[in-house]
């Protein structure tokens, strides 16, 4: 079976929403992609204003910026399929949203509502891919790791450095994966100091020093101790990371460096805790998302997890670019077949959740 589906998603690093078309082929249980065609949407300044502080509106204003968000999407939508001469081939949209409050096991929200993308597109329309989840007694998140285990089995550990760092792991008995700690969002708003959206290569962090008593304050934070299942929201890096940086008073080379090291050092960590259960002599952990182009970071990776015997490997761009928007465009299909879209063993939910609300383009 063929799927022709459009993929959205907005990340927490505020960066644009990534739009992917893609292909996925399922036979006899065994799935296929191909990225036919993506693109990232820069945000403009007001766009980062309005996302950035949905968090402190009253409930009317909120409702008002979930739909005119939901309008935005799927008229960034329309134009890449326009862009893209994709008319007549796209058979499905699923849109992961902007997440604004992550509250599990209470509740969970991503900005952009799914009538007003299909009322722009004409197109069917999936949203909401978390709620069920959340319902359900889980954290919500992770959701992509449903995909990782379809269309990557033979991978041990998978990385996403995006706005927030989270890990996946293939164990044998069961398949784990949960936030590991703030990433790039933290690294742009250091970067946004000097007047950049971010550090490029991670070649200001690259120049700096790593404060010792910084980072092991940030290191010992409760968050680090706590078992998995577990979830970040968004205010946990803007609210309790950020500020202890700035506190510290370091120049901008060396909050970059600290914090380039401290991302490092709790993925290192998350690693080596699944080294036993894998009993494997070598393993292999895919990084993609943002900092994945951040050589720094990943020299740092290197220098942590190749002792271990755990090989980092980069990908092609397109998918470090866009593997969420594909992942998303996937959950978007098992929505559409009724079968689950999360994991319990990663969620901590009571069972598989199908997730997905479903928007008839006509």
């Amino acid at each position: 079976m063929l799927y022709r589906v459009i993929g959205v998603m907005s990340g927490s690093s505020l960066d644009g929403l990534d739009i992917a078309f893609v292909e996925i082929h399922a036979k006899s249980g065994q799935w296929d992609f191909d990225i036919v065609q993506a693109e990232t949407i820069p945000y403009s300044k007001k766009w980062v204003e309005k996302l950035k502080h949905s968090v402190f509106l009253n409930a009317r204003d909120y409702l008002l910026l979930h739909a005119e968000y939901g309008h935005f999407i799927g008229q960034q939508v329309s134009a890449f399929i326009e862009r893209h001469s994709l008319t007549y081939k796209v058979a499905l949209i699923s849109s992961h949203g902007h997440t604004s409050f992550h509250l599990p096991p209470n509740m969970t929200a991503q900005l952009g509502d799914g009538s007003a993308i299909a009322a722009e597109t004409g197109l069917p329309v999936i949203t909401d891919l978390r709620a069920i989840d959340v319902a359900l007694g889980g954290q919500g998140a992770p959701i992509v790791p449903m995909g990782e285990k379809i269309l990557w089995n033979d991978y041990q550990f998978f990385l996403n450095l995006g706005g927030i760092a989270n890990i996946s792991v293939n164990l044998p008995s069961n398949y784990v994966a949960y936030d590991v700690c703030p990433a790039n969002r933290i690294l742009n708003l250091i970067a946004a100091k000097q007047g950049l959206a971010y550090d490029d290569g991670g070649a200001i962090a690259e120049s700096g020093t790593i404060d010792r008593k910084v980072l092991s304050t940030i290191n010992n934070l409760h968050y680090y101790g706590e078992g998995y299942p577990k979830s970040l929201a968004n205010d946990f890096g803007t609210d309790t990371v950020f500020p202890i940086l700035e506190e510290a008073q370091l120049t901008n080379e060396n909050a970059l460096s600290t914090y380039t090291e401290h991302i490092a050092v709790q993925v290192a960590s998350e690693v080596e805790k699944h080294l036993p259960a894998l009993a494997l002599p070598k393993t292999k952990i895919l990084v993609t998302g943002g900092g994945a182009f951040n050589h720094f970071l990943v020299e740092r990776l290197r220098y942590y997890l190749e002792p271990m015997r755990v090989e980092v490997e980069i990908p092609e761009a397109s998918l470090i670019n866009y593997k969420e928007a594909l992942i998303m465009a996937l959950l978007g299909v098992l929505r559409w077949r009724d079968e689950p879209t999360s994991m319990s063993s990663v969620t901590g939910a009571s069972r598989d959740g199908i997730g997905g609300a479903i928007w008839s383009g006509v």
